[in-house]
């Protein structure tokens, strides 16, 4: 049934924001909707400006006989700051101090809107880079890297510190944690990945690194490539760190326990994705 133009724009715009990076054919629109390619093109056109103007992603056209469009999400650089600042003063609560030093992080990472904007930074810096999945470690990173997949298109594994009869046989390896000095072993199916893939890391906490640099050690058991390390929020730490080259959304810069204060402020994500973030939203 032939669709009427406005009809379209909503349909087609719900269509490739269900699935970005997925390259969709204009004859797959011109049969959905009886309409001449010379038609959609112009729909496209019309979304592409839209996305641009919000900032809501790319809109690539890929020429020739078997291309087609591909949306590709992103953040502008005000939404980043906007997001990061806000993020900033909701950390520095100090109704999240725990017992230990430790700070609430679920209710945040329990937020649907909060894991979109997370999921949306993330997959902005890496929109250039050949990621074929998303890894983080049991159980609350697991929310983040579901969001990021999801921007991103590509599955997420979970990498866990038991055994699980459900998951077949594993690849386990050992890990010194960064905060405790403690040899631990965390572990992944070995259906999760396959030899030669990128793998991106994301976690909600770091603090010495030693969870992440185990997990890029379990890439490595699997002959597959890190291709980064993003995290939510780090803390402060003394030591050195197990993992130099990461992304950090937030930092947690202190953390007094007796005079029950904590102060966040941005971590390094704008700052390493300023040029980016200002060319795409140019």
């Amino acid at each position: 049934m032939k669709t009427r133009r406005s009809d379209r724009l909503i349909d087609m715009t719900r269509y490739l924001l269900e699935r970005p990076h997925t390259l969709v054919p204009l004859t797959f629109f011109s049969q959905r909707y009886e309409s001449a390619k010379s038609s959609i093109s112009e729909d496209l056109a019309i979304i592409r400006r839209t996305f641009k103007q919000r900032q809501t992603g790319i809109l690539e056209t890929v020429p020739g006989a078997a291309g087609g469009v591909r949306y590709i999400p992103m953040i502008g650089i005000d939404e980043a700051n906007e997001f990061i600042s806000e993020m900033a003063g909701r950390l520095a609560d100090t109704d999240r101090l725990l017992p230990g030093g430790y700070v609430y992080l679920s209710d945040l990472l329990g937020t649907p809107e909060v894991l979109r904007q997370i999921g949306r930074l993330i997959a902005t810096q890496y929109l250039d880079s050949r990621v074929d999945a998303v890894m983080t470690v049991a159980t609350k990173g697991i929310p983040i890297a579901q969001s990021v997949s999801q921007y991103l298109n590509v599955p997420f594994v979970i990498v866990r510190r038991d055994s699980k009869v459900t998951e077949g046989s594993t690849v386990s390896v050992n890990y010194v944690s960064g905060s405790s000095d403690r040899v631990q072993k965390m572990e992944l199916s070995k259906r999760s990945l396959r030899a030669g893939e990128g793998v991106l890391i994301v976690d909600d906490f770091m603090k010495g690194g030693g969870t992440v640099n185990g997990m890029k050690s379990l890439i490595e058991e699997f002959d597959a490539e890190t291709v980064g390390v993003s995290v939510f929020a780090e803390g402060t730490f003394n030591g050195d760190h197990m993992v130099d080259d990461y992304t950090s959304l937030l930092k947690v810069d202190t953390v007094d326990g007796k005079e029950k204060s904590i102060h966040a402020a941005a971590g390094n994500y704008l700052q390493r994705n300023e040029d980016l973030l200002k060319e795409l939203g140019n």
